[in-house]
């Protein structure tokens, strides 16, 4: 298991109750950001990208959607590891976005901790 200490996470999501459940959820573990739109999370990003590591997204925001915010904060950080999370099944866009290697996975809502947990896991291994 890799440490967590220097890890932080970046979660983005319109709704307040998603950013406050999903941070007390993970903040044992890790550090975590939140963002309440994918601009908000682009400037999170710029000020946050020497400790964010891990990016988990909601698909659904007005504005820009967590895919079209994924590609954009792709293109200044690829060497972050990034994550949708949706509450709807998966779509061409996500399943175009898995084939790219856009985003590492996709979880649903609810969501859960473990899984995430899991997948953070793995993803951090595999860029070393």
């Amino acid at each position: 298991m890799i440490d967590t200490k220097e890890i932080a996470i970046l979660y983005v999501d319109d709704e307040e109750v998603n950013l406050f459940l999903f941070r007390t959820n993970f903040e044992a573990s890790y550090p975590v950001f939140t963002a309440i739109s994918g601009e908000d999370g682009l400037n999170e990003l710029a000020d946050h990208s020497d400790k964010i590591i891990v990016v988990i997204s909601d698909m659904r925001m007005p504005g820009m959607s967590g895919i079209e915010f994924i590609r954009k904060a792709r293109k200044k950080y690829s060497n972050i590891v990034y994550f949708i999370l949706t509450g709807y099944a998966c779509n061409e866009e996500i399943e175009e976005a898995l084939e790219q290697r856009v985003i590492h996975q996709w979880f649903s809502k609810p969501f859960d901790m473990e899984k995430i947990e899991e997948a953070i896991q793995e993803a951090l291994l595999e860029i070393g």
